[in-house]
């Protein structure tokens, strides 16, 4: 059974970094086509905001264009998700899901998620 498990989350001031990490483990953790960074604001509805595939191909929401990248580590199981020029807006539980088919889209459904790691940004 595939496991995701995020961490790097807490709080910063706004203009301030955070870099989150998501750890694929399970049997087949490199099996993925895609790995999507979600997040959930309080009261609001769950959005994409990043995604790269098993090809190194990367989508971002405009809103995050320019101030977040995503990447991974050379054993394709560790992903990270580089946040710079925080705004009191990204404040929201932030998820990694995985994906183990084509086609990667953000807007498919995604087969299993981490538990999420909570970002606050004060301004």
């Amino acid at each position: 059974q595939v496991q995701l498990v995020e961490s790097g989350g807490g709080s910063v001031q706004a203009g301030e970094s955070l870099r989150l990490s998501c750890v694929v483990s399970g049997s087949t953790p490199s099996s993925y086509a895609c790995i999507g960074w979600f997040r959930q604001a309080s009261g609001q509805g769950r959005e994409g905001v990043a995604m790269l595939t098993s090809s190194g191909s990367t989508w971002y929401a405009d809103f995050v264009k320019g101030r977040f990248a995503v990447s991974r580590d050379n054993t394709k199981t560790v992903f990270y998700l580089q946040m710079d020029g925080l705004k009191a807006d990204d404040t929201a539980m932030y998820y990694c899901a995985a994906r183990y088919s084509y086609p990667c889209s953000i807007n498919r459904n995604f087969d299993r998620w981490g538990q999420g790691t909570q970002v606050t940004v004060s301004s």
